[in-house]
């Protein structure tokens, strides 16, 4: 799909693609040249390459149904393409590709428009950009409910997670309209 048939969705609550691992829903923050950038309540951020989109589908009752709390200061890593962004997670656990027997992760060593390199335990894995679906990073917001149930829990996780403190009271559209008044 191109970018510019993906543009009205910018700052809507969309699904990406209609079923299997790589379909989600969340919030479409930034549509960029190859790729866009979609948040969502379970997995957090999820970059996409838009190669790989086949649907999209928008959902009007969805964004008053949508309630994840994002922080004032919340940020997101960027890049000028697909391949440029990948290379800015250099170093960081990432997760590429949603499910079934492509489904990777581990630490980004290295990126350019053919491989990709990874490392997860004793396992180098040089998997062929192109084929990158999607891919997202330690980061993820929690919704409210969540929040709580995990308040009560000590149980240690490898992603990062934004405490409460950070957050901002708002509603929902006034969340959208920050976040893409920040974009431009």
């Amino acid at each position: 799909m191109n970018s510019e048939s993906l543009l009205p969705y910018q700052g809507k609550v969309v699904k990406i693609n209609r079923g299997g691992p790589e379909a989600k829903e969340g919030l479409l923050l930034e549509v960029s040249s190859d790729y866009l950038t979609l948040l969502t309540k379970d997995e957090g951020l999820i970059y996409y390459s838009n190669a790989h989109i086949k649907s999209v589908t928008s959902n009007t009752k969805s964004m008053e149904d949508w309630d994840l709390e994002i922080p004032e200061d919340f940020t997101f890593k960027r890049g000028s393409s697909f391949v440029d962004l990948v290379n800015n997670l250099k170093h960081m656990w990432v997760k590429i590709n949603r499910g079934g027997p492509e489904a990777v992760e581990g630490v980004l060593e290295g990126a350019d428009n053919n491989f990709v390199t990874i490392i997860n335990n004793e396992q180098v894995i040089n998997m062929s950009t192109f084929h990158i679906k999607s891919i997202s990073y330690g980061l993820k917001l929690e919704s409210t409910e969540e929040e709580n149930n995990n308040d009560n829990n000590d149980s240690s996780n490898d992603n990062v997670k934004v405490s409460s403190n950070n957050r901002k009271k708002m509603s929902n559209k006034q969340k959208v309209a920050e976040i893409i008044e920040d974009l431009t």
